[in-house]
């Protein structure tokens, strides 16, 4: 009975992360013409390598991203001032 609950838990949290997250690989991916899933073994093996020093690169990525994001908003019309 726990094994379910806990199989529930993190499938809910994977969930949580996979819609909330913050798309640094795919905007990357995007901007670099790559896929993203390129950009995420990248960022995995590298934290590997560099004793997660890619983590940290990521997180950067992701804070920088967010707030370009709330800083340059695209308006669409003259009128959505």
């Amino acid at each position: 009975m726990t094994s379910t609950n806990n199989q529930a838990f993190i499938h809910r949290l994977r969930f949580f992360f996979e819609r909330h997250g913050f798309y640094v690989s795919s905007r990357l991916a995007d901007k670099l013409g790559m896929k993203a899933k390129s950009v995420r073994l990248f960022f995995i093996y590298s934290s590997f390598a560099t004793f997660g020093f890619g983590f940290v690169i990521y997180l950067t990525l992701a804070f920088w991203l967010k707030l370009k994001d709330l800083v340059y908003t695209k308006r669409s019309s003259v009128f959505d001032l």
